[in-house]
C-alpha cells in the first residue's frame, strides 16, 4: 500500500475541485490522427474507476476537465463521465481555474490541478494542491507538491483520487467493501 505524507494529506482532505490537463495527463499524450482528420486518444480505465469512486465517495468535490485542443472524443468522454466542467482550447488556464472557482465559491488552495507541460505552470502555482505525472517536463515537476509514481495516461489521475479518499478517510470503507 502506497503512503502519502500527513501534509500531502493535509492538503488534500480541503480539496473541493480536482482539475487536470487532457493529453500527458490522462492520455499519454499520444494522438492518432486518422486519414479524414478524426484523432484518437488512449484513455486508461484506471483513471475513470478513480473518477467513478471518487464521485460516488466524496459526491461534493467537482471535476474540470482542461485542454488547449479540441476534441469530439474529449467532449463524449466528459459528458459520459459525468464532468463537472470541460473546457476545451483554452489558453489562459489560470483564467479558466479562476472562472470555475468563482462559480464554486472556493478559493484557489480547494483546488488539486494535475499538469505536465509548461502551459499548466501558472495554474501548478496558485493552487493548494499542485500534481504532476513521473514523466513531466522538469519546469512542471519542480514546483509541484506531488509528482506521482505513474506517467502520464497510466493512473496519474486515479492516484490522486486515492489520495483524496485516504485524506478524507474514504479509502478503508472502499477496500472493505
Amino acid at each position: 500500500m502506497r503512503k502519502y505524507t500527513k501534509q500531502l494529506l493535509n492538503i488534500a482532505s480541503k480539496i473541493k475541485l480536482v482539475a487536470t490537463d487532457i493529453d500527458g495527463v490522462l492520455t499519454a499524450g499520444e494522438v492518432i490522427v486518422l486519414e479524414k482528420g478524426e484523432e484518437i486518444k488512449i484513455w486508461n480505465v484506471r483513471d475513470r474507476q478513480g473518477l467513478h469512486t471518487l464521485k460516488q465517495n466524496l459526491p461534493n468535490i467537482k471535476i474540470a476537465w482542461i485542454t488547449g485542443r479540441k476534441s469530439k472524443q474529449v467532449e463524449i468522454r466528459a459528458k459520459e463521465q459525468k464532468v463537472d466542467f470541460l473546457i476545451q482550447e483554452c489558453k489562459d488556464k489560470i483564467k479558466a481555474i479562476i472562472d470555475i472557482a468563482n462559480k464554486l465559491s472556493i478559493g484557489l488552495s480547494e483546488i488539486a490541478y494535475i499538469g505536465d507541460d509548461i502551459i499548466d505552470l501558472s495554474v501548478l502555482r496558485k493552487v493548494g494542491l499542485s500534481v504532476c505525472p513521473k514523466d513531466a517536463v522538469i519546469e512542471v515537476k519542480k514546483i509541484s507538491k506531488y509528482i506521482s509514481q505513474y506517467d502520464g495516461g497510466k493512473g496519474v489521475f486515479r492516484e490522486v483520487c486515492e489520495i483524496l479518499l485516504k485524506a478524507n478517510n474514504k479509502w478503508e470503507d472502499i477496500i472493505n467493501k
